[in-house]
This record gives C-alpha cells, sequence and structure tokens, in this order.
C-alpha cells in the first residue's frame, strides 16, 4: 500500500512510525514532512498541509490507497473532503465536523444545547460588549478564548480585570491570533487535574486511547505563557476507571450523539481535554484530530495495528476491532528553541547521538535539513519518547535521552510529569 500524511510535525512522525509497523505498507509520503521524518517516510517539502489542491493532486497522481490528515487547518479547510471526492480513503473529520475545534463558539453551544458539561461561557462578537461584560463584577482569574484556530496559543488566563482587558483587545482589535479572534469566548475559571484523551471514533462506536497528562505553559512550574506543549506523559493517574466510565457516560458517548444529531458525524480521532472539577469531570476543549505532543506517548503503547484501526473508523466498522493497549508508561520532553513560544533563531545545527536507548524513539518535529545536515526549523524542534514499566522508570529515561542532544539555544523543561508522579506516590 501507499500512504500520505499530511503534516510536518512530532505528530505526524509519530503516525508514520507507527503506520510503518504494517507489513502492506510499501511507500509512505510526508506533505510536507521535515528533516528527520526523511528517514521514515518520502518528504514533499513543496506542498504545505494547506494547499489543499496540491494535496488531493498528489494522492491521485500517486495512487495514494489510504490518506491521513493530522493537523488542524487542512481539516478545517476540508481536506478529507476533497480527498474522499477523488475516491482517496482516509482518515479524519470532514470540515463539518471540524468545527468542533475550529470554532470554540460551535463547540461550546454544541455542549449547552445536549447539555455536555463544560464551563459556563458567554459568546463575543464585538470588544465593547465584552469588556462590558468583564466591568460587570465577573470573578477573576477568566479564561478568554479565540473562537478559531491558534496554533494551540489562543487560550489567555487573565488574574485580573486589566489583564482580561488587554486579553480582549489583544485578540479582537490588534488581531494577535489574526481571524481566529474575530470571535471570542469568554468562560469561567476551572479547577482540577487536566486530562487528554483521544479516541478513535466511526461517529458511532468509540475507542478511547489511553490517557495523558500535558504541560502546556513553557517554564516549570506550569510558569509562562501557554505553547504547543513542551511534555506529556501517559496514563494519567488522576483519570481512574471510574472517572473512565463516568467520561463514558457523560461526556464521550453524548458528544457523538450530539454530532449526529448536528448532521456532522465525527469520524477520525476525537481529543477530548478535560478538567476533573470537584463537580465532576468537564470538557475544557475539543481538538478534532491526534493531540501534539500527546500522540507521542500514546501511539507508542498502543498495540493494535495502527492502519487497521484507521482503516475501521473509515469502514464505520470500529465496534468490530478490539483495539488493545500495552502496559506501563510513556513520557516525552520536548526539546525546543530558546524564546519559543515568542521569537527563536532557526538553523542551528542538531547534534545527536549515533544509537538510542530501547524504549526511545526521537520523533523530529521542527527541523529540516541543509546540506546533509539536520537544522532548527521551528520553536518545538525535537520530542524525546520513552516508554518503560513504570513513568518514573520512562521519565529518567528520556531526560537521559535528551541530554545527549543538543543544538544551540536548546530549552526545555525539567518537570515534565512532576506532578503524575507525586499522584502515584501519593503526594
Amino acid at each position: 500500500m501507499n500512504l500520505l500524511v499530511v503534516g510536518g510535525g512530532g505528530r505526524e512522525h509519530a503516525i508514520i512510525k507507527k503506520l510503518k509497523e504494517n507489513p502492506a505498507v510499501r511507500t509512505i509520503y510526508a506533505l510536507p514532512g521535515n528533516g528527520g521524518i526523511a528517514a521514515d517516510a518520502v518528504c514533499v517539502p513543496e506542498i504545505g498541509a494547506k494547499d489543499i489542491d496540491a494535496i488531493v493532486e498528489f494522492a491521485v497522481s500517486h495512487r495514494v490507497d489510504f490518506a491521513v490528515v493530522a493537523p488542524d487547518d487542512p481539516l478545517a479547510l476540508g481536506c478529507v473532503d476533497r480527498l474522499h471526492a477523488a475516491g482517496i480513503p482516509c482518515f479524519g473529520p470532514d470540515a463539518k465536523a471540524a468545527r468542533i475545534e475550529s470554532s470554540k463558539v460551535f463547540a461550546k453551544n454544541l455542549m449547552k444545547k445536549y447539555g455536555i458539561p463544560t464551563a459556563r461561557y458567554e459568546v463575543f462578537h464585538d470588544p465593547a460588549g465584552a469588556l462590558a461584560y468583564l466591568r460587570g463584577g465577573v470573578s477573576f482569574p477568566i479564561v478568554v478564548k479565540a473562537d478559531g484556530l491558534a496554533l494551540g496559543k489562543g487560550v489567555l488566563i487573565p488574574q485580573t480585570l486589566a489583564e482580561a482587558e488587554a486579553a480582549v483587545k489583544s485578540m479582537m482589535e490588534d488581531r494577535t491570533f489574526g481571524d481566529a479572534g474575530s470571535e471570542i469566548v469568554i468562560e469561567e475559571f476551572l479547577t482540577g487535574p487536566e486530562v487528554s484523551v483521544l479516541a478513535f471514533t466511526d461517529g458511532t462506536a468509540i475507542a478511547p486511547m489511553v490517557s495523558s497528562m500535558d504541560h502546556k505553559r513553557a517554564g516549570d512550574g506550569d510558569a509562562g505563557p501557554n505553547t504547543g506543549g513542551m511534555g506529556t506523559v501517559a496514563p494519567n493517574p488522576f483519570y481512574t476507571p471510574e472517572i473512565a466510565a463516568q467520561c463514558m457516560e457523560t461526556i464521550f458517548l453524548p458528544t457523538l450523539a450530539a454530532m449526529r444529531a448536528e448532521g456532522c458525524p465525527f469520524r477520525g480521532c476525537l481529543y477530548f481535554g478535560l478538567m476533573l472539577t470537584p463537580d465532576g469531570p468537564r470538557v475544557i476543549e475539543y481538538n478534532c484530530r491526534f493531540g501534539d505532543p500527546e500522540t507521542q506517548v500514546v501511539l507508542p503503547l498502543l498495540k493494535t495495528d495502527l492502519l487497521t484501526v484507521m482503516q475501521a473508523v473509515e469502514a464505520g466498522s470500529l465496534d468490530a476491532l478490539d483495539v488493545e493497549w500495552a502496559e506501563g508508561a510513556a513520557a516525552c520532553v520536548i526539546l525546543a528553541s530558546g524564546g519559543y513560544p515568542g521569537s527563536y533563531e532557526k538553523g542551528r545545527e542538531i547534534s545527536l547521538p549515533n544509537e538510542l536507548p530501547a524504549g526511545v524513539t526521537v520523533f523530529h518535529a521542527g527541523d529540516r535539513l541543509a546540506e546533509g545536515k539536520l537544522v532548527t526549523s521551528g520553536g518545538r524542534v525535537l520530542g524525546v519518547t520513552a516508554t518503560a514499566a513504570t513513568l518514573k522508570e520512562a521519565l529518567a529515561n528520556a531526560y537521559s535521552a535528551a541530554g545527549t542532544i543538543d543544538f544551540a539555544g536548546k530549552y526545555l523543561r525539567r518537570d515534565i510529569g512532576r506532578r503524575a508522579l507525586s499522584a502515584l506516590e501519593g503526594n
């Protein structure tokens, strides 16, 4: 089989490595891919992930048997719709279903209409209305979200009225996130452990993946600005079997039913960002695709063949498949360019060890090949993932391997998994 994976980050590298395990796979094309992915797939750097016309033309001309659209932008732009129209089987939601991520307003209104537990919220189309609401006596901290896609950075948590006013101005007047901030959601701040649960679904059946814990802030101790994610661990110790059963009954299945009722059944990977509040689990956000870097800890624990699962989702036969997961744990530490998520330098040569210890994988996210050498090209450069029998071992191995990799300006958080370890140890 010839496969095509749209995207060029660490998430796509993790997907490609897992797809390669299927012996029927002959060639995997990555559009655009990156320098490190080139060791596992045929990269096509001249075709960007949002160039839908070129993606479809390539898939047809190269007789692609199955495509995976991984990032949010091409999903929102209807890449899956176009590939299906061209006769290419594909994993991922169509554009109507992708609205569950591409529009925070759509997602929040969906939850309100169908009684899916989430934070209380208000939607605003102009800054004057938002500012009047904030000055009307709301409690702080509060959450301000851009409606559209903003590379995972369109959520701000102002601690004071002045900060909230600045957030509204930044999104709606200065257009820091472009058109994504033309509408905003202001919602109550929830407290409790955060959990990420990715799930395979064909619109009716659902197979949740191993839970994970993301670390969104740039600095140790959850300090600094939000990022796309500085590291993850799986499974999440706060996500007990009892909570999982509650989420299935009150969140997962009702979400699928709501999407069907709205005429946009969701097929693909549906990401549930959850907060385990004192009043029970609440949805913070939905994503319409694999999370990044959650994918880098979840897929290494998948025992069932990934391509088989994706084909079952496409065929609507997921209920007939037993999706199995390995015991143990996984940890991913992101190596970022100094200055991320703000400005940072590119083109720094990357030094990698000749061999990695057993159970350690480096997923390439923001790098490219320049004159035969790997150099940095993005904010999040590499994800170092380790699997082991325990989370403590996985973290130790990931950090040890991360120490053998170098590039000028390398930055990483030193406390990935600390909260999870404390929970496991009962502290």
